[in-house]
């Protein structure tokens, strides 16, 4: 297989569903992106935005509209005999035989696969090794209708890394675990990419983004409009300064030069693109002017911040959605805004 450093590849990728015009859907609308070797690449967005649809196109379950996509350097749907082998592939749903139990479902699901050239390992450890690997191996006894809904999610794990895939694909892999289990399966994916395995997942979870992904992507109805490390997403949005002040306005000459603070409720709010500098320069005017600054909160934006700006504001590319990411600075109706000179 290609040994490139661009695993996965999509080049103004596309997907339609029912006829052109009215009467069809574009869930796709020109993506392009590239996932390199031993990543972990997140796609982000709410039910609709399209990363079913692109996963699916990304597998090879089904042909593009328009564009192009390439895995391991060869097309997944067309190419499918020889890219299929070395894929593992966790759909949201696995849809397994309710009476078989786990480990029988994983050694029928190893039957069923593909085995990339030179592979040897025995089906019977394989199947043993990915129980054990997703915490099932005490369960594997356990027929499939009698397993929970978060023990049938570790199950669909378990089957997607039966063949010892090179590229991975996760589909909302922890809907439906409890806390300790999200967790596991987080390590599960660290150790795959610290062993060269690239990894491409959806999630509703942002936590599980930021702790998980090298480089993410937002959609929103089917196009990608924010993109890069986890970092650099959260850096389109404002770091933000809070804390609370006595009743009364603001002490004259607090706040730093050219800043303006939202004031509410007693609570002030600062959004600053330095917050070191912000910071420090509120810091030191409160010194010089003997004003306490009671609960007290610096922070860099959040993940969830950017995410709910871009699916609320719709923005639609860095310069509209930067824009947006300034407007949403403005203080709500019932809000005080105070600017310094």
């Amino acid at each position: 297989m290609d040994d490139a450093e661009d695993v996965i590849g999509a080049q103004e990728l596309r997907r339609r569903y029912g006829p052109r015009g009215a009467g069809g859907f574009e869930a796709v609308r020109g993506l392009s992106f590239e996932v390199r070797r031993g990543e972990v690449f997140a796609l982000l967005g709410t039910n609709g935005a399209g990363k079913t649809s692109t996963v699916e196109l990304l597998e090879g379950l089904a042909e593009p509209s328009g564009g192009s996509v390439r895995v391991l350097g060869r097309d997944p749907f067309r190419e499918r005999a020889a890219v299929r082998p070395f894929t593992g592939v966790m759909l949201q749903e696995g849809g397994f035989p309710a009476d078989l139990t786990a480990a029988e479902t994983a050694r029928m699901w190893a039957g069923c696969l593909s085995r990339a050239p030179g592979s040897r390992a025995g089906r019977a450890a394989a199947v043993s090794s990915a129980l054990d690997r997703v915490g099932l191996a005490a369960r594997a006894g356990v027929r499939v209708k009698q397993l929970s809904g978060g023990e049938r999610r570790r199950l669909d794990l378990a089957l997607a890394l039966l063949g010892r895939p090179r590229v991975l694909f996760l589909d909302e892999p922890t809907t439906g675990l409890d806390p300790r289990a999200r967790r596991d399966t987080w390590e599960v994916v660290r150790e795959l990419r610290e062993r060269g395995v690239t990894v491409l997942l959806t999630t509703h979870y942002l936590e599980e983004a930021e702790a998980l992904a090298d480089r993410l992507a937002i959609m929103r109805e089917g196009r990608i409009v924010a993109a890069g490390t986890p970092a650099e997403v959260a850096a389109r949005e404002p770091a933000r300064i809070r804390f609370d002040v006595p009743a009364g306005p603001l002490a004259a000459g607090l706040l730093p030069e050219g800043t303006t603070a939202a004031v509410r409720g007693g609570r002030v709010e600062l959004r600053t693109r330095d917050l070191q500098r912000t910071l420090l320069e509120l810091l030191l005017r409160a010194r010089d002017l003997g004003v306490a600054l009671p609960g007290l909160d610096a922070r860099s934006a959040s993940l969830e911040e950017v995410f709910l700006t871009i699916t609320r504001d719709g923005a639609h590319g860095a310069a509209e959605h930067e824009g947006t990411a300034q407007a949403a600075g403005a203080p709500a109706r019932d809000e005080t805004e105070v600017t310094a000179p």
